[in-house]
Order: C-alpha cells, then structure tokens, then sequence
C-alpha cells in the first residue's frame, strides 16, 4: 500500500482559521478517503511555498501539483479569462456562481487549460469588495480626490481611477496604520478582510460598492491531470467542487453577519448607486486595455441566477 501512494503538495496564500484552507485540508482528506489512500496531500497554507505568483510558476515547475488562486493569475498566462475581474460584472455572488456553470465559464477555463496544460476544478467565491473610508461614500462621484489604497493590479485600480481617487499601491500589511496617520482616506477589501484586518477601528464609513465579486480557482497542474485516471479525474473534481461549494457557503454567512457587526462598533454602512459606477467604468475603462473581450462580459451579464437572499 506503502509503494502504491502518491504524495501530492497542495498551496494558497490564505490563514489556516480561512475557509479556504480548512476545506482544502478536508478536500485531502476526503480525496484519499475515496481512493483508498492512493493519494496523501499535503496543505501548505499561508505561502508556506510562496506568494500567489510562486505557486502559479509552481504548478509548471513541479514544486505544487494544487493551488487555490484568483482569476488575476491565471490571466497571466491567458489574459481573456482576468474579465471575471472588470468592475461590475457580476451582480453579487449568486450571479458569480451561475457563471461557473455557464458554457462561457466552460471556455474561458478551456482557454486557460490549452495555454496551460492545468486544469481548473472549481470556483470559490471570495466576497465581494467594499470600500471604507472616513467620508460618506454615495456616487462615483464621491470619490474624486479622495487618497485610496488599492492592490497595484491594474482590474482593481479601474473602478477607484475611473472615478477620479488618487489610487496608493501600499502593502497589505501596512495598511492599517496608513489608515490610521492618514497616508490614506480610504481602501477596499471585501467585508471579511475588513473585519480579520482590524481596518474598521481606523475608518468611519463602509460604502457597499461590491465593485468587484472575488473569486478562488482551485487549480490542478497539467503533470498530474495527465497521470490521473479517468475515475480519478472525476474524483479529484467532485471533491474540489464540494469544498468550493462549503467554502462559499461559510462566505456568504460571514459577509451576512458582518454588516450588522460594523454598524454596533459604530461605522455607518451604507449602499450605493451601483449602476452610475458602472456606467462611470464602461465609459473611461476599455476591455482591451486589460486583454480582455467585450463578448465576453456581454454573455457574463446576460447570464441569469437567482436573487441573493
């Protein structure tokens, strides 16, 4: 039995208290459970392998064989698949995942897997990204001006720019005193970073932009979906989806409590009119600029799915 296990490394960026890792530690578990120990993976939380881009390079390197990375990633490799990530292209979260059952979701992943060779499993849903700040945020227009944090990504820097911010690529890790002496008025992060970060003891207001719906792929390397069997192709991605599926759910319930908790530590929590931040992006934010297809969002934004509760 000894002889015939394969050891597997699986890696992400996120915390082991994350939903992301404690179901991928279940996904392994559950995986070697239902091939009998074939397979012993291992979880590497916390960039324990490296950052987001190691791990990427990683997969064609041979030093991980699973990781859980955003689109922002893979778009590197094969740009059309990063429009997931152009401002307002899903509604919330239940839009974001009727997506991953779409025949556009099915070739953009194909897309990435001819470039690639590696294999997209499944999708988590990550939260959507807010904005905090110590002004009161309604309109697009509010945001002229004002000095935001933003990751130095060019598909989150679209929303803030196209609205006029000063945009200030400062490292997550010191951004809550670039909060707190007033390097910055402002950042964005979904409601759950907002809370693990502390970043609400240092800002007033949160504005629901929900600009941009984040999203995981659990993504397995081209050299092991080669040597997999059919029955364990199935296997390994039944089981990423299941974990995806119990992942998104903690998401969601967190996000749900988290507006009431904001409000009792006293930020004022209030909602937007989307649609003119929208309309503000499409105007000043070409689709090609990033590599990605205008058809692309169309056939996204027409896809169907049910209300968020």
């Amino acid at each position: 039995m000894a002889e015939a296990q394969t050891k597997l490394k699986w890696a992400h960026v996120y915390e082991t208290s994350e939903p992301f890792h404690t179901q991928s530690v279940w996904a392994a578990q559950e995986i070697a459970k239902r091939t009998d120990g074939r397979y012993q993976i291992d979880v590497y939380p916390a960039s324990q392998l490296g950052k987001e881009t190691d791990i990427n390079q990683g997969l064609s390197l041979g030093s991980v064989d699973m990781i859980i990375s955003g689109s922002s990633f893979a778009s590197r490799s094969y740009a059309p698949i990063g429009v997931t990530y152009y401002p307002y292209i899903f509604r919330d979260a239940n839009h974001l995942l009727a997506y991953t059952k779409s025949d556009v979701f099915k070739e953009l992943a194909k897309g990435y897997s001819d470039k690639t060779g590696h294999q997209i499993l499944a999708v988590t849903y990550y939260g959507a990204r807010h904005t905090s700040s110590n002004k009161p945020i309604k309109s697009c227009a509010d945001l002229k001006g004002l000095k935001i944090r933003v990751p130095d990504v060019p598909a989150y820097l679209a929303m803030p720019r196209a609205c006029g911010a000063n945009t200030a690529p400062i490292a997550f890790a010191e951004v809550y005193l670039a909060l707190q002496n007033g390097t910055v008025e402002a950042q964005e992060n979904p409601l759950t970073t907002i809370e693990a970060k502390k970043f609400y003891e240092v800002q007033k207001h949160i504005a629901l932009t929900g600009h941009i719906v984040d999203h995981l792929n659990t993504v397995v390397s081209s050299s092991l979906w080669k040597k997999l069997s059919d029955e364990d192709k199935k296997i390994f991605t039944e089981v990423a989806q299941e974990a995806a599926a119990r992942a998104t759910a903690e998401i969601q319930a967190k996000e749900k409590e988290l507006v009431g908790f904001f409000k009792e530590k006293g930020l004022t929590v209030s909602d937007v009119d989307k649609d003119d931040f929208k309309q503000t992006v499409l105007k000043n934010v070409s689709f090609e600029s990033f590599g990605y297809r205008k058809s692309d969002y169309d056939r996204i934004q027409a896809i169907q799915s049910e209300p968020a509760l």
